[in-house]
């Protein structure tokens, strides 16, 4: 019914057919006998000649150093692998051998350039510094073939091995603040995001309290950042996504926040007031807030440091503290995609092209009309039952790959709006007995 299906599971499928109640309208693409053979060959047919190797990718990779070192009285020299500024990893001559080996015999029919040579004596330090960039041209050659880049084999030896040779196994990660500066934690390769976020919050001497309305998020592309789950690892992802906005990392700090009220609250807290500011204006210039009529005075307070002025006017605008999802499918359109965006106030679905394009539709639920919530995990999907007036309640089911955040802003918010509930409860009791004391109510 015009939606793609190509890389669906099975239950999405499924699910699409009975979105489409009686109709369903199948286009099958057919490919030449040849291309098939590719797609699903079979007992005598190689794999290895199903390979494209015409397809290229350009991959920041370097190895800019090397360092001798002794691991179990036994001397020898590692060569640093990076990625886009990143460290992966520390490997003798003898895995790029062994990795050579590898590759060869995965991607036989595929024309591999030659490592530097073999050295039956001690190499000097010119000659180590020769190896170096005979071994760095090997990467950047071989990575840039997308088929052999992205496989097992090669991702693999880009992972650090058991083996350490740093003698310690911790690694230094990078996390970009909201104000354009970039902290360094070191942690062990192992931990867990809440491990880590501790450590930034120890090194930035910031109080559980701030610390409970920021978290850390990976940056996806220049629109959309994704909130990391507590038991992600945050080094897998540094060394993986190497195509991240920022440059040098993929780490980030960022307000974890719907409610207003609470962060009204923070307005003597500098830290809190200097990362609200500088996510905002951030969010301002790329179009994610609509601040219009006030840019020119939000501007004039940017330029005048006042950060605690320009949050108070930016707050009622559009967008703000509102997060907005790339476009996907959903089992409520037959065709076209839906964006989603989640406030403390409503959520949204923005009926929009395949592509991404807005379409006029917009359906907003409002919180109180929410039922149940889960996720799909099976069908990469979330889902969340709402009931409005009289009529019968209704699942809806979202098809993103950020389905476990979506259900985590939905958690935020109802957690958000039962506190907001418990101080409006409380400033009426409050009132309630001030009235009470002096026997009438003045007038409001």
């Amino acid at each position: 019914n015009g939606v793609n299906v190509e890389g669906a599971t099975h239950k999405q499928v499924v699910d699409l057919i009975r979105a489409g109640e009686r109709e369903l309208v199948l286009a099958v693409l057919s490919v030449p006998p040849q291309e098939a053979d590719c797609l699903d060959p079979g007992d005598d047919v190689s794999a290895q000649s199903c390979y494209d190797y015409s397809d290229k990718q350009a991959v920041p990779i370097s190895v800019p150093s090397y360092k001798h070192t002794e691991l179990n009285q036994e001397k020898f020299v590692v060569y640093n692998v990076y990625m886009a500024g990143r460290q992966l990893c520390s490997k003798r001559y003898r895995e790029f051998v062994i990795l050579h080996q590898n590759l060869k015999r995965e991607f036989a029919n595929f024309t591999f350039p030659k490592l530097p040579g073999k050295w039956p004596f001690s190499l000097s330090e010119q000659q180590l510094d020769a190896r170096r960039r005979g071994l760095e041209e090997y990467l950047e050659k071989v990575c840039s073939v997308r088929v052999i880049g992205e496989s097992d084999i090669m991702q693999e030896f880009l992972s650090e091995s058991d083996e350490n040779y740093n003698g310690v196994s911790d690694v230094e990660l990078r996390i970009a603040m909201p104000d354009k500066t970039t902290l360094t934690v070191r942690v062990r390769k192992n931990s867990t995001t809440d491990q880590v976020y501790q450590a930034v919050v120890m090194k930035l001497g910031m109080d559980s309290v701030t610390a409970s309305y920021f978290a850390l998020f990976e940056v996806i592309n220049h629109t959309f950042v994704r909130k990391l789950a507590p038991n992600e690892f945050p080094h897998k992802l540094y060394v993986q996504n190497y195509t991240s906005a920022i440059p040098g990392t993929c780490l980030t700090l960022r307000k974890w926040l719907f409610t207003t009220e609470e962060e009204i609250l923070l307005n003597d807290n500098q830290l809190a007031v200097n990362y609200f500011f500088h996510q905002a204006a951030d969010d301002v210039k790329k179009g994610f807030i609509k601040a219009e009529q006030k840019s020119y005075q939000l501007q004039k307070l940017a330029e005048q440091k006042k950060m605690s002025m320009y949050l108070s006017l930016l707050r009622g605008c559009e967008g703000y503290n509102e997060i907005i999802f790339p476009h996907c499918s959903c089992d409520s359109r037959r065709k076209g995609h839906v964006i989603t965006a989640i406030s403390i106030h409503h959520f949204k679905l923005h009926a929009c092209t395949e592509e991404g394009t807005l379409e006029n539709q917009v359906i907003a639920f409002d919180w109180g009309e929410m039922q149940r919530w889960d996720t799909d995990e099976e069908g990469m999907a979330f889902c969340f039952e709402y009931a409005r007036g009289e009529k019968k309640p209704r699942w809806v089911k979202i098809f993103t790959p950020y389905f476990n955040y979506m259900h985590e802003c939905f958690e935020r918010v109802f957690c958000e709006l039962k506190w907001r509930k418990e101080v409006e409860e409380e400033a009426t009791d409050k009132d309630n007995k001030n009235c009470s004391k002096d026997g009438m109510c003045g007038k409001v």
